[in-house]
């Protein structure tokens, strides 16, 4: 049996603050910057690029939804 762990657990791995839409997507722009140029062949690259843009996807999402207030 292996200990598989997910990525992200909504109860462990929330913050409970959503940042302004503004500010989630001058982050997420930021992450894309910083991992345009990663090397596709470097696992580690390419495991810090996944879970900074996936980090930043969730930003975007939970702030477009307080924008909409869902």
């Amino acid at each position: 049996m292996s200990s598989f762990r997910p990525l992200f657990d909504a109860e462990q791995d929330t913050t409970g603050w959503t940042p302004p839409l503004d500010i989630a997507r001058s982050a997420g722009r930021q992450a894309l910057e910083r991992h345009e140029a990663a090397n596709i062949h470097d696992h580690t690259e390419m495991l810090r690029a996944a879970v900074a843009l996936e980090m930043a996807l969730r930003q975007v999402l939970d702030a477009l939804d307080a924008e909409e207030g869902r």
